[in-house]
């Protein structure tokens, strides 16, 4: 590290922590809400989109791959790119895009405006969690931490559903205009109940790709990609799955997968208060619950009331995946968060892209149901990383791990 880049470092450079952060926290909160919900919108809307703009529904369906594809690259390249420019400009971009998206006339400026929407998704969650710990104070942070990242599990419950249920009542277009309108009311939040965000330090591209030589967080990002292409391998698939094993309509698996999204926010409040403990154990837990879980259920989801257990324990376990992980990475790179958040975010969306990927793969060629086996041998790949790799120490209370030395 140059003595340039150790003074931009220092205590006396880097915003005050406050006692009052909480609302800013919130703040963040909405955004991560919205952010999903914005990704997440053509879930609900593909037959109606594509109908409207003259493409099948597979094609309709790119529109939700090249957003987190276009995440997962812009996200290490956006914190370089910006600088010590305000972080909320992120926020701008993602409502231009839903605007955008809300406007199309054609697939082709859909596309476009459904890559600005993943510019600014890579914008926000570069930066969203490393800015929860500088609001409030060090023995805070794992819970800010946890409600920041609560935005996701909510996302799953309400948002896209919500989307959903517009689009029935007034037309696809109009959810995309409403998530530009809450990206517009989070904009004004972040305004009214943040400070002038700034990077804590200015990291090039290559700072970046270079922060990956740390055995902790290169270990941290490996448990990512296993979980979360684990995860989306089987979860992408879930519904033909349920209709197989468990013979239920689509009246009961949409209970089911409110039963998952429940437990998923409780899940996300658990596994922040045990990561900011120990990061290790908590993956642990989580890989194991997952591993069992994801492989029992073809055998054990006959029943429609064993699989509400399942799906439930499911959500459990995957609502504290993204919390643990950014806990793990924001302790193995406390004086570079941002750029450390950036690899994170892309490291995510490129994962679910590739689980999506590779769960369609063996639908296709061996059956729906053996991509519960691909994506629970891809959990316990996680999980062998995580107990043979290296850990960062755990945040200890009362203390900030970026001053703290045994961080």
């Amino acid at each position: 590290m140059t003595q340039a880049q150790e003074s931009s470092t220092s205590p006396a450079t880097r915003p005050a922590t406050s006692r009052n952060g909480w609302p800013g926290v919130a703040a963040l909160a909405l955004g991560t809400f919205t952010v999903v919900t914005s990704e997440m919108l053509p879930v609900g809307l593909l037959t109606p989109m594509g109908r409207s703009l003259g493409v099948p529904e597979g094609v309709a369906g790119l529109t939700l791959t090249v957003t987190g594809l276009v995440a997962a690259l812009s996200a290490p390249a956006l914190v370089p790119l910006l600088g010590r420019a305000d972080r909320r400009t992120a926020l701008c971009v993602l409502v231009v895009g839903n605007l955008g998206a809300a406007w199309a006339p054609d697939f082709g400026t859909m596309v476009v405006a459904r890559v600005l929407v993943g510019i600014g998704m890579g914008g926000v969650w570069a930066v969203a969690a490393g800015l929860a710990v500088r609001l409030v104070p060090a023995k805070s942070a794992g819970a800010a931490t946890s409600l920041v990242f609560s935005g996701i599990a909510v996302a799953s419950v309400l948002g896209v559903p919500a989307g959903t249920y517009l689009g029935a009542l007034a037309g696809w277009r109009a959810a995309f205009l409403a998530a530009a309108g809450l990206g517009a009311v989070v904009l004004v939040a972040a305004a009214l109940l943040l400070p002038r965000l700034p990077a804590e330090r200015v990291v090039p591209l290559g700072g970046v790709l270079r922060l990956t030589r740390d055995p902790r967080l290169r270990t941290g990002l490996l448990v990512v990609g296993f979980l979360v292409t684990g995860h989306f391998a089987a979860y992408t698939y879930v519904r033909p799955v349920l209709e197989d094993v468990t013979g239920v309509g689509a009246g009961t698996i949409g209970a089911l997968l409110l039963v998952y999204g429940i437990a998923g926010v409780a899940g996300n409040f658990l596994a922040g208060a045990g990561a900011a403990r120990s990061p290790r154990t908590t993956l642990l837990v989580i890989g194991t619950v997952l591993a069992l879980t994801v492989a029992a259920l073809p055998w054990l989801g006959g029943s429609p009331a064993l699989a509400a257990v399942l799906m439930a324990v499911w959500g459990l376990g995957y609502g504290g995946v993204s919390v643990a992980t950014q806990t793990w990475v924001l302790l193995a790179a406390p004086d570079a968060r941002e750029a450390a958040s950036s690899l994170f975010v892309g490291v995510f969306n490129g994962a679910i892209a590739l689980g999506a990927l590779a769960g369609g793969l063996v639908a296709d060629r061996v059956g729906v149901t053996a991509v519960m086996g691909t994506g629970a041998a891809l959990v316990a790949g996680a999980l062998v990383t995580t107990a043979v790799g290296r850990a960062p120490h755990p945040r200890l209370p009362g203390r900030d791990p970026v001053h703290d030395p045994r961080t």
